[in-house]
């Protein structure tokens, strides 16, 4: 799969809420990033497990119901994407509504996920979310 086909997959997956075949797009030593993390939040993660370990919760917090904004940008190298995009949908405690916009630079190599860099606003996810932490 190319990055974007990767990416429309995530998507997919996503909203299938299923964070089991999500992580699974990840290689084996892929990372995940959170360059805005909180102070003491999770900053990054190495390899498949550890993502799909940060992620088995992810749909008791969060109820995503769509991505109605979708853009990808291409780079001068052909395994990296940059992607903006929104979600929105509910957070489950608190039954707010949820609604975060992204940029993703994702890193792709023989159709796995090698680097995923998450920026994302802890301000933004704060109104819907009690005692969530990145």
């Amino acid at each position: 799969m190319t990055p974007h086909e990767v990416f429309d997959r995530a998507i997919a997956l996503l909203l299938d809420h299923d964070m089991v075949g999500f992580a699974g797009l990840w290689a084996v030593d892929g990372t995940m990033e959170f360059p805005f993390a909180a102070p003491g939040g999770v900053r990054r993660l190495d390899g498949r497990a550890a993502v799909a370990n940060y992620l088995r919760d992810y749909t008791s917090l969060v109820d995503v119901r769509s991505v109605p904004e979708s853009v990808v940008h291409t780079t001068g190298d052909p395994e990296v994407i940059i992607a903006e995009f929104a979600a929105e949908g509910v957070a489950v405690a608190t039954g707010q509504p949820y609604r975060m916009p992204y940029v993703a630079v994702i890193r792709v190599r023989d159709g796995e996920i090698v680097s995923y860099r998450d920026y994302w606003n802890l301000a933004v996810a704060g109104d819907a979310f009690t005692g969530f932490a990145a």
